[in-house]
């Protein structure tokens, strides 16, 4: 006990630390997040509260963050929509049937864990790892400069002199932009100074303390919360998470409405463990650890069915406040506890403090979070590597801004799948020599699966080879059912033309499934003791 008490406390101060600049960050972000979802914004507070409690204790990487996120959000804005439109206006139901979605968007998530599937994150090659990066950056930097005052140049001539004036006597722009700047400079400057110095957190003390001393008039999280629920809300004052019993009566459990969540749950669930994972991946590439990715699933899944039963919006790893923890020095299961602990407490008695907090504060976090996140190197290695490797980054990162997260991982998946299948299947060869008794041998090299079969066929002279032929696999590998499928109809063609052929060194269960397709390939292939040990269809196992 005391060694684990240890392990967990060893960091404590740093800990303690970024987890009060996470929560001051959370707070904007998880409103900001519920209006785009078109819920309250106690929906998404409460989301970043339980989310991120739970997973700081259960999750499989300690130090990284989770709560409502804008990945997320976007997707759940047409499910309330919809929702509302079932029953009467003021019945809310779309609320409701963001619950349940949330509920079995959790179970999905639990399952995928249970079943090890968060291994296969690793399968996710470096470039598209990359454009994720990138891409989510910019997304970030977009959704922050929302938060600046509008400037309406749209009735001036582009440069013209009445397009300056609009621009230049925008006062409120002018000032958010001052305390972002400054708010970024004291974050670049500070640890310069002390590098243990917590410098989002003293930026936006310093910031906050200027305009509360100086009685700046400018835009703050209090108004900020009443501008954005265009005034029907009054803070963010609130109790705690209340089990939403409402759920088992206001919603009708029939297969329609089974029909209707479903591919909501699924596309939710899917985002939501994309962003985890790699967001995983990066804080272990970042800390030189290794978290757990299938407890991390199970744990996602777990804090969104709680969440869904108390009234939150679900939601997953936040990659912008991961990186203020670990920039920070949180590294340990107490900074993401302190985090949610305090965000409760925001909550429930210190919303008058948090409410004073200027937006352009949090803004300027946010940038200088942007700036950390973006792969900057990208931009130095993009003539130095695969032509097909930059063009994966590059459509990445542009698919992630353009439509979501999960999309734009697919997408790069199977451009890299092909492209890996397109440069394997051009590596087949076969080299062709005689015995002394006049029997032909072909040795192959290279692996033979779905897309070298052709090159493959190509080798063999049917019609002109002599009576005896063998096929020599010790340099190759059968890697699929394509492959099978291509011996077979190549051991067919020359048994149509009255000659013998032997396959030699294959593995044993690439003999048997042969023979099962076949008893009579038994007498084509043929035994050896240095016979090749390897799984066909890809079994092995990712640890």
């Amino acid at each position: 006990m005391n060694a684990f008490i240890r392990k967990h406390t060893s960091n404590a101060k740093n800990d303690i630390l970024s987890g009060i600049t996470v929560a001051l960050a959370l707070v904007p972000e998880a409103v900001a997040f519920a209006f785009v979802a078109g819920v309250d914004p106690l929906v998404g507070l409460y989301a970043a509260f339980m989310i991120g409690l739970i997973t700081a204790i259960f999750g499989g990487r300690p130090g990284m963050i989770s709560g409502a996120t804008g990945a997320l959000a976007v997707v759940m804005v047409s499910l309330v929509k919809e929702g509302n439109s079932m029953g009467a206006a003021s019945e809310n139901l779309g609320l409701y049937y963001l619950f349940v979605t949330v509920i079995l968007m959790g179970i999905i998530q639990m399952l995928a864990g249970i079943l090890k599937l968060g291994k296969f994150v690793r399968l996710i090659p470096h470039p598209v790892m990359m454009g994720f990066v990138n891409g989510l950056a910019i997304v970030i930097f977009a959704s922050q400069l929302e938060m600046f005052p509008e400037i309406n140049t749209e009735s001036y001539r582009f440069l013209s002199k009445e397009w300056f004036d609009a621009i230049f006597s925008n006062i409120e722009f002018w000032k958010m932009t001052g305390f972002v700047l400054l708010t970024m400079a004291l974050m670049f400057t500070l640890p310069k100074i002390n590098k243990k110095i917590p410098e989002a957190l003293v930026a936006i003390v310093v910031v906050s303390l200027i305009v509360i001393i100086g009685k700046i008039d400018i835009a703050t999280v209090k108004s900020f919360i009443i501008e954005g629920s265009n005034g029907k809300v009054q803070g963010l004052k609130g109790g705690l998470p209340q089990f939403q019993s409402d759920i088992f009566y206001k919603i009708p459990f029939t297969w329609k409405t089974f029909a209707f969540i479903m591919p909501y749950a699924f596309i939710l669930a899917a985002i939501g463990l994309i962003e985890s994972l790699m967001t995983l991946n990066l804080i272990d590439e970042l800390t030189e650890t290794r978290g757990n990715s299938n407890k991390e699933c199970i744990a996602q899944g777990g804090a969104n069915i709680i969440t869904g039963l108390f009234g939150g919006m679900g939601g997953c790893a936040m990659i912008g406040q991961s990186l203020i923890n670990i920039k920070g020095g949180g590294r340990n299961r107490l900074s993401g506890i302190t985090a949610a602990l305090l965000l409760l407490v925001f909550i429930l008695f210190a919303s008058g403090l948090i409410e004073q907090v200027p937006i352009a504060a949090l803004v300027g976090v946010m940038f200088m979070v942007v700036i950390g996140t973006f792969a900057w190197s990208s931009f130095r290695i993009l003539h130095k590597i695969p032509i097909s490797d930059a063009l994966v980054l590059i459509t990445v990162s542009l698919v992630t801004v353009w439509k979501n997260l999960a999309i734009a991982v697919v997408v790069g998946i199977i451009m890299s799948a092909l492209v890996f299948a397109w440069e394997n299947a051009k590596r087949i060869r076969a080299r062709k020599r005689y015995k002394e008794d006049g029997t032909k041998v072909y040795d192959i090299y290279g692996p033979l699966f779905f897309g070298s079969i052709q090159t493959f066929n190509s080798k063999f002279d049917v019609k002109n080879d002599p009576e005896k032929v063998e096929i020599d696999f010790l340099e190759s590998k059968v890697s699929d059912h394509s492959a099978l499928e291509a011996l077979f109809n190549l051991v067919e063609r020359y048994e149509k033309v009255g000659k013998k052929v032997k396959l030699k060194h294959l593995s044993e269960e690439c003999k048997d499934l042969m023979v099962k397709a076949s008893p009579k390939l038994l007498n084509a292939i043929e035994e050896s003791i240095d016979d090749p040990r390897y799984h066909v269809m890809a079994k092995d196992d990712f640890i």
